[in-house]
């Protein structure tokens, strides 16, 4: 597919990209816009830097963002939420009264 990027024309597939990336690691943190390209969340800009062999003041984070999104990857504006913590159950064994704050231990704390 043919994309414009730093007023230059590129003909791109998915897995040519996918290719160009590999073995490259992904700048962290990441946190402005992204892609993910085989399972990893990536910067545009890296991207774009990798792709089209230029320095990244030369393009836009929109450019590539529009280049990746139309060969199929998905982009996003920020850096996804990572899941939540599944919550913990509290363990058969563990005395409620060991709990809250009237179980606070001060031994060694002078109050007053």
């Amino acid at each position: 597919m043919r994309c414009v990027i730093a007023r230059y024309p590129f003909d791109l597939t998915k897995s040519e990209v996918e290719e160009m990336l590999k073995g490259i690691r992904p700048e962290q943190p990441v946190t402005g816009p992204c892609a993910v390209i085989s399972r990893k969340l990536y910067p545009v800009k890296q991207v774009g830097e990798v792709i089209t062999k230029q320095d990244r003041r030369d393009f836009t984070a929109f450019e590539v963002t529009r280049a990746l999104t139309r060969l199929g990857f998905t982009c996003h504006e920020t850096p996804p939420a990572p899941p939540a913590p599944a919550p913990v159950a509290p363990s058969a064994d563990a005395d409620p009264a060991d709990s809250g704050p009237e179980s606070t231990s001060y031994i060694g704390t002078t109050l007053g």
